[in-house]
């Protein structure tokens, strides 16, 4: 069974968090991908749920609330090979 873990803002959060979480070995599952063409008739918020096995969900809050409070670094701190990282 199933478990809706967050609600992305966006298709391309969405796609992010996705490959985040398969990279930590959680299989997630993005529900109402396909509405997003038709907002403007259906109500902007809520279409996009971020669901995986229930086993997982534990894991998977952890993991995207690890990334939502992630800070960017500051510029004299940046590697020159990955600017633009997220200090984790």
């Amino acid at each position: 069974m199933m478990r809706r873990v967050y609600e992305p803002e966006s298709l391309i959060e969405a796609q992010m968090l996705i490959g985040m979480l398969a990279s930590e070995g959680v299989h997630a599952y993005l529900s109402g991908g396909d509405l997003m063409g038709g907002v403007g008739d259906l109500p902007a918020l809520g279409l996009l749920s971020l669901n995986v096995d229930n086993d997982q969900a534990d894991q998977a809050r952890q993991l995207i609330a690890e990334y939502n409070a992630a800070l960017p670094l500051s510029w004299d701190e940046q590697p020159d090979s990955f600017p633009g990282i997220l200090l984790c």
